[in-house]
């Protein structure tokens, strides 16, 4: 198993932390860095982990580097990185798990050849049943991608792409739980509104949600089909379906996804 620092114990390190321990890393291979000391002491507590206050010396030794810091620090804090990983014994991989920064500004911030992979993760992450978008560096061998797709695996689903794709991955991916979780606070208040208690609203809306995502996660499930499958002619279903055409439920997602991709790239022009 690699020795692994993840520098940043939010809630992204904090589900990466879980699943690799889940997964069967030995807590103590993992080093984790925090700015307050209390939130180390928090995650030691929960999971026995190896905790700094100083990230730089979090990365000594380490095999690969996680950074679940947000965009605006990701650069600086790889910078600051820098020489300790060039310094380590193994040829430490660096993976950033930051929306909008890219392998260029990545590999500028690090010596010649060093291995730098970009991820894209979602929250479900938090709960095993994230999505990772991995996108290879040109330092990373492919037992180095195999590795790092493996440690991202005990988190959830593992997809390798290429970096033209990542805004658009961003917006169906790493932004898309929010708009699940919109449309699921939306039910529940429609619930309540024809008479429903909001505990029982909301226990049927998660039932939907939870099932249909099960539905479309069978091989060869298409979501036209599915709809089709529940909308029967002139059924109840088919009427809520044309009440939520004609409010344009799907110019609000292309709109939707278009703005968190135009935002992804701002955060890669800095």
């Amino acid at each position: 198993m690699p020795k692994i620092a993840v520098i940043g114990g939010g809630k992204i390190g904090e589900a990466l932390i879980a699943g690799l321990i889940a997964g069967g890393v030995p807590p103590k291979d993992i080093h984790v860095a925090n700015r307050r000391p209390e939130r180390g002491k928090e995650l030691v507590e929960a999971y026995g982990i190896i905790d700094f206050v100083d990230h730089q010396q979090a990365t000594d030794g380490t095999d690969v580097v996680f950074l679940c810091v947000k965009p605006k620090d990701t650069v600086p804090v790889l910078a600051d990185l820098a020489d300790f990983i060039d310094n380590n014994e193994s040829d430490t991989a660096v993976i950033s798990m930051a929306a909008g920064v890219t392998l260029k500004q990545l590999e500028d911030a690090v010596s010649a050849g060093t291995p730098v992979v970009r991820v894209m993760p979602n929250t479900p992450m938090l709960v095993g049943e994230g999505m990772n978008v991995v996108v290879p560096g040109r330092f990373v061998s492919e037992e180095q991608l195999d590795s790092i797709v493996e440690l991202l695996g005990m988190v959830g689903d593992v997809v390798v792409t290429e970096e033209t794709h990542m805004d658009a991955v961003t917006a169906l991916s790493g932004s898309a739980p929010a708009y699940i979780f919109l449309v699921a606070e939306a039910m529940v208040d429609a619930g309540v509104s024809l008479g429903l208690s909001r505990d029982l609203a909301k226990r049927l809306t998660v039932g939907a949600v939870s099932g249909a995502g099960a539905m479309l996660s069978q091989p060869d499930a298409e979501p036209y089909e599915l709809r089709s499958h529940v909308a029967s002619p002139g059924g109840t279903t088919i009427a809520a379906i044309r009440a939520l055409e004609e409010g344009g439920i799907r110019a609000a997602m292309y709109r939707a996804t278009e703005a968190s991709a135009r935002r992804s790239r701002e955060l890669g022009q800095g």
